[in-house]
């Protein structure tokens, strides 16, 4: 099948239509009418300043305790940099972010303990039971809204619950929440960042799902000493990270261009995964999942004894693109998949369902 009739489930970026490429233009011409010398010189590690600035107003903190980075991904490399050593154990959900996966355990050497994900977010009752039981993890990562790739959502109690376990046991929590900007329905949870009273979180989040991809700007907010650590290490790895991208993005934000485009984006995912849900409904009625209430992705479970790596396959062979399950575990999962909705038109999901359940007929020809 010819590439420009494939139909992509795979990666978690907005379509172009719902990018605001007009206000972004915009941004970009203030931002250089503005302040030419700052977004042409090389700045310093913490960011552009004035970025800088208006993040840590949004989060209510000293902007001692931001830095600004190219993308959270930097952010998040940083920070496991900085604080986890080989052999450290780290707390991760199951499933996770294949990215995180990697980066832990093995770039840098890592412990990893996969802890459950329930719909609610992470089996918090498994947790503390490995903490009685002796299990001392130096940081527990978890993305709280709209996980990747699950789409679940950490509950209000089950953030209190963390926090109180972080405390006692005396771990770190990293609050990873590029999504948090994008929910569709249901109820607006506080980050545990805004809930902590122990310098017990590191938050991050970036301007990727919210903006566009391109801009690669993301950020950590966390204890102003810690911070600082970070901020030693960023510049001896690239003195700062780009002053016209943030630039961009300070003007586009403190016009507050950012939250028509925030309200665009939810307004398309919305629509997107009401198809989504209502297609695999309609094609595939064997798929197990949970209808998201934000974000980019959908977790599918098929009956036991699915091989979605052949899926994957033949899903290929009809122009659809999904990714295994098993990409953001550690073991098992060989029955699941993640479908992304961001990237891909309602009609487009219509007819993306439609090829994947044939996929599925062909790999479980007893259907």
């Amino acid at each position: 099948m010819p590439a420009s009739d494939t139909i992509s489930f795979a990666r978690g970026a907005p379509s172009l239509d719902i990018v605001d490429v007009e206000g972004l233009r915009d941004a970009a011409v203030r931002a250089f009418d503005t302040d030419p010398g700052g977004l042409t010189a090389y700045g310093t590690a913490i960011g552009y300043p004035p970025l800088r600035a208006w993040i840590a107003q949004q989060h209510g903190v000293d902007p001692s305790q931001v830095i600004v980075t190219n993308g959270s991904m930097q952010a998040d490399a940083f920070l496991f940099e900085t604080i986890v050593q080989p052999g450290d154990v780290v707390i991760v959900e199951k499933p996770s972010y294949d990215r995180t996966l990697l980066s832990l355990k093995e770039y840098r050497g890592a412990a990893l303990d996969a802890v459950d994900l329930q719909e609610d977010g992470i089996d918090v009752d498994a947790l503390r039971t490995l903490l009685r039981d002796g299990l001392r993890p130096k940081l527990a990562h978890i993305i709280p809204n709209f996980q990747n790739p699950a789409g679940y959502s950490l509950s209000r109690e089950k953030r209190s619950e963390l926090l109180a376990l972080a405390h006692e046991y005396g771990f770190l929590i990293f609050e990873d929440d590029p999504y948090v900007a994008l929910r569709f329905s249901g109820e607006a949870l506080p980050t545990m960042l805004s809930l902590d009273e122990h310098d017990s979180v590191v938050y991050a989040s970036s301007f990727s799902k919210t903006v566009c991809p391109g801009v690669r700007v993301g950020y950590l907010v966390g204890p102003a000493e810690l911070i600082a650590k970070i901020v030693r290490l960023a510049t001896n790895t690239y003195i700062s990270p780009s002053m016209v991208s943030q630039g961009i993005v300070n003007e586009f934000a403190r016009s507050g261009d950012i939250l028509r485009s925030i309200e665009t984006v939810k307004s398309a995912l919305h629509e997107r995964s009401t198809r989504l849900c209502e297609a695999l409904a309609r094609e595939l009625p064997q798929a197990q999942f949970v209808a998201p209430e934000g974000g980019y992705f959908l977790w599918v479970e098929l009956p036991e004894g699915t091989d979605v790596a052949a899926l994957f396959t033949a899903a290929a062979e009809r122009g659809v693109q999904i990714v295994k399950g098993t990409d953001f575990l550690l073991e098992g999962g060989e029955n699941t998949l993640r479908l992304a909705y961001s990237g891909v038109t309602p009609e487009q999901i219509d007819e993306g369902v439609r090829r994947l359940a044939d996929a599925y007929r062909a790999v479980v020809p007893a259907v």
